[in-house]
């Protein structure tokens, strides 16, 4: 962020999903800095309640975003938007054959769908403001395949591809489409638990910062698809 401009996204409303810990709530943060009207979500109220009392210049909705109508109601709700944050996903790791059909589903649900859900509805009301901004909080386990993680990595790379054809179906109405593929990020995601012995992955506020960056960009230029990693991981 420009620090001679503190207030870069003054009048934007900007929605960040699942953004109560870590990666989102980095990101709703440094929007708030910037100057943005922000409207957070996540499905457990009293994470949404502690988050806008630490954000101060937020409001938070419940939504489950595997949800339609939830996503539907909220976007009524808040009436509109520049800069849509897909946010929200989760990872449940297991072997396919001991996968319950309900966990592959509902990391299907969350990763891709919910992320349907939220542009489908914030691509009208963008077009209405003249463009917008949506990014999409991808992984580097969409281009990555490993073990245990077929769920994961089939959602991530259906997030890319997904991202990849609405950038090219939008960008002439005015609304760009970026997504983020981190790597490993000192978070709470997937049961892991954020420590100073991991003090080598990426941090929160480094994918927060990636966001800042992109709504800055001349608009010309778009960087669709941003490759984050720690630079120095431990040696194999």
């Amino acid at each position: 962020m420009n620090p001679d401009n503190p207030a870069i996204l003054s009048q934007k409303t900007a929605l960040v999903t699942g953004a109560t810990k870590g990666i989102g709530r980095a990101i709703a943060k440094s929007l708030v800095s910037a100057g943005a009207r922000v409207v957070i979500t996540a499905r457990h109220q009293k994470e949404i309640e502690d988050t806008v009392a630490e954000l101060g210049n937020a409001a938070g909705y419940v939504c489950d975003v595997r949800d339609y109508d939830q996503v539907k109601s909220l976007f009524a709700e808040i009436g509109g938007v520049d800069i849509l944050v897909n946010n929200a996903g989760i990872g449940i790791f297991a072997p396919v054959e001991s996968m319950s059909v309900e966990d592959f589903r509902a990391v299907l649900e969350t990763n891709v769908f919910g992320v349907f859900y939220c542009c489908h509805e914030a691509i009208p009301l963008m077009k209405q403001r003249g463009g917008g901004y949506i990014i999409n909080i991808s992984s580097l386990a969409g281009t990555n395949a490993h073990p245990e993680m077929a769920a994961y990595n089939a959602s991530k790379f259906g997030l890319n591809g997904f991202s990849e054809a609405l950038m090219q179906e939008v960008r002439h109405d005015g609304i760009k489409v970026s997504y983020i593929m981190p790597g490993s990020v000192n978070t709470e995601f997937g049961g892991d638990e954020p420590s100073d012995a991991k003090s080598w992955q990426l941090q929160p506020d480094d994918i927060a910062r990636v966001v800042l960056d992109l709504l800055q960009y001349p608009d010309r230029s778009l960087p669709s698809r941003i490759e984050i990693r720690p630079s120095r991981p431990p040696k194999k």
